[in-house]
């Protein structure tokens, strides 16, 4: 698909490109146009550092995609104050292996303690891996759960598996999508897709019209959606301070 790529851009001769998400990189920036040619470049949706890519690089510079964690441990306990420490469940992936090295590198600054991180393959697993963080921490973040194998070896819904480990944990659960807050989660602060899309497009029209790249840093998303759960809330008997509403976009489980 590289190569597919490089073709269209040979045959294009674009002024400059956008290229999005890892594989981007990896099959197409690196082997064709990082430090080979003058286009600019600019990425985004890139979860690995950037000097995993060579970046930045004499043409290519772009944003980074980072999960807001530390932002929706700090929505969860405006929601229960009594929260200090934090567990996370995710299936075992390349997705999950990224959010455990961001996990690794921010921890030190999140609002509450770090307790673990479990990544389970199997629903098994997963529910004794909850079962144990229940008795250790306050806070379980779950995510990335696609395709946790059942009883049976069959794979299970983001939804399936996302409401089991919640509804396991019994306690204030977040996560990283607005659907999973949806799948029966408590809250989240979620990354928006038109974040990435719109940083990458003003960064690539400097380049285009001049700008040196050493004047394009590399930057990451800061900004996120609230996003809290009210048939949770309910549920766990959370009476919020008004003021935490404010801005959070209401939801409630989707059976």
């Amino acid at each position: 698909r590289g190569e597919e790529a490089y073709a269209l851009w040979q045959e294009y001769q674009p002024d400059g490109v956008i290229a999005m998400d890892d594989n981007a990189q990896q099959d197409f920036v690196i082997p064709f146009l990082r430090d080979k040619v003058r286009t600019p470049v600019i990425f985004g949706g890139v979860n690995e550092e950037p000097e995993t890519y060579g970046y930045p690089a004499s043409n290519v510079s772009g944003i980074l995609d980072r999960f807001h964690i530390g932002e929706s441990i700090d929505m969860a306990q405006q929601l229960v104050p009594e929260i200090e420490t934090v567990g996370f469940v995710m299936k075992e992936s390349p997705t999950a292996r990224y959010l455990k090295i961001q996990i690794d590198r921010e921890s030190s600054d999140y609002p509450a303690k770090v307790v673990a991180v479990k990544m389970p393959k199997t629903k098994k697993e997963a529910l004794e891996m909850t079962g144990t963080l229940k008795g250790q921490c306050d806070l379980l973040y779950v995510a990335v759960m696609t395709g946790l194998k059942d009883e049976n070896g069959n794979p299970m819904s983001e939804r399936e598996a996302v409401r089991m480990v919640a509804d396991a944990f019994g306690k204030a659960t977040i996560t990283n999508l607005e659907g999973n807050v949806k799948n029966g989660t408590l809250c989240a602060v979620v990354k928006t897709g038109q974040e990435q899309g719109s940083v990458a497009a003003e960064m690539l029209l400097k380049a285009m019209n001049g700008t040196p790249f050493s004047e394009l840093p590399i930057v990451r998303n800061r900004h996120g959606k609230r996003v809290l759960n009210a048939t949770v809330m309910k549920k766990l008997g959370i009476r919020p301070d008004p003021m935490v509403l404010r801005g959070a976009k209401l939801v409630k489980t989707e059976q």
